[in-house]
């Protein structure tokens, strides 16, 4: 028998971004057999927003290729709506104005935090010209570098915007207030 005369365990797609959507999902999902995160799952299924985001953040430091193909497209399959749903659920029992401009940047925050991980200890070992940049160069040499401490303190701060948000000036629908003329 050839490879050509029986059925295959491969799904015929109708684009490359039907792929890269089956990667993500695959990655994300809930089948402990094909690779499945169960941190992940467990934390969509269960997790306060704190902790939602962390394990996310988790995820994709660990599948970091995720973020390229984020980068270039929205995932759309189930469980990366699973995902999106339970963070603007959560938003929204927190009472957030903007749930949805609210979970992109939530989204976004991590998303970035995740791609940039790897290069932290490249960020320690290049100088800093204290000539040019003097407060950066001396901060650079004291401050340790803890990516995970770092994107916890901005997440809390971002989450706490969105709970305080004044939503008056437009600027959580992407809008910039306008100077009266």
């Amino acid at each position: 028998m050839s490879y050509w005369d029986h059925r295959k365990p491969v799904h015929r797609t109708r684009a490359v971004d039907d792929l890269f959507d089956l990667g993500l999902d695959h990655a994300l999902g809930a089948d402990p057999v094909l690779g499945a995160d169960p941190a992940m799952r467990h934390a969509v299924d269960t997790c306060e927003l704190t902790g939602l985001m962390l394990a996310y953040h988790a995820h994709l430091t660990r599948h970091g290729w995720a973020c390229l193909v984020i980068g270039m497209r929205a995932p759309r399959g189930p469980h990366y709506l699973r995902l999106s749903e339970r963070m603007i659920a959560l938003l929204d029992e927190l009472g957030v104005p903007d749930t949805l401009s609210a979970a992109y940047t939530l989204a976004n925050f991590t998303l970035g935090s995740a791609l940039t991980q790897p290069m932290a200890p490249s960020e320690r070992a290049a100088p800093v010209d204290a000539e040019i940049a003097p407060r950066y160069a001396r901060l650079h040499t004291e401050h340790p570098v803890d990516t995970d401490a770092v994107f916890r303190s901005g997440l809390t701060a971002l989450i706490r915007t969105a709970l305080t948000r004044d939503d008056t000036d437009g600027a959580a629908h992407g809008g910039a207030r306008q100077a009266s003329r």
